[in-house]
């Protein structure tokens, strides 16, 4: 399943922290981190507030990371561009892909549509994962190279992926 593969590769990068705005599609990622009792997962009421506190764990040498969705994502740019993108702090982002194939919810639409170029505009390297078959290297390499060059990385889960918001058997 991929929130199996998410979840194993982001352990094997080092991360053991994860601070999380709950969330439907992202719930089985959670639930697996919540569950591992090396992780320190911190449920955030804003993803700014996850910002922050992924901040202070990479500032003190751990790695962690931030899960929410894409509506949530704008809710953190501020924090992003004047903290993690200017001290160069490889900030691991898990977001759940809304507003795009078969969203019932149009206030989901905004953001979901224009996440990547708002990850572009910052020059955060970003991944829309699509495609179990390549979940695992993506992440791996992704992740290994926000360590190597200090700089963020954001991963966007799509409903082609996760099956969030699309028919049972697409």
């Amino acid at each position: 399943m991929w929130s199996d593969v998410v979840y194993e590769r982001l352990r094997a990068a080092g991360i053991a922290l994860v601070a999380h705005v709950p969330d439907k599609v992202i719930a089985p990622v959670i639930d697996r981190f919540e569950a591992d009792p090396d992780v320190t997962v911190v449920p955030c009421t804003r993803e700014e507030e996850g910002v922050g506190i992924v901040a202070g764990a990479l500032l003190s040498g751990a790695r962690g990371a931030l899960l929410m969705q894409t509506s949530g994502f704008g809710n953190c740019l501020n924090a992003l561009a004047s903290l993690i993108v200017p001290y160069q702090l490889p900030l691991v982002m898990v977001i759940s892909g809304r507003g795009v194939f078969n969203e019932f919810n149009p206030v989901q639409r905004g953001m979901g549509r224009g996440i990547t170029r708002m990850l572009d505009t910052l020059d955060i390297a970003h991944h829309t994962l699509t495609d179990a078959g390549t979940l695992a290297p993506t992440l791996d390499l992704a992740v290994q190279t926000a360590w190597l060059t200090s700089f963020p990385v954001a991963f966007i889960l799509s409903p082609l992926l996760t099956h969030g918001n699309l028919p049972e058997n697409p």
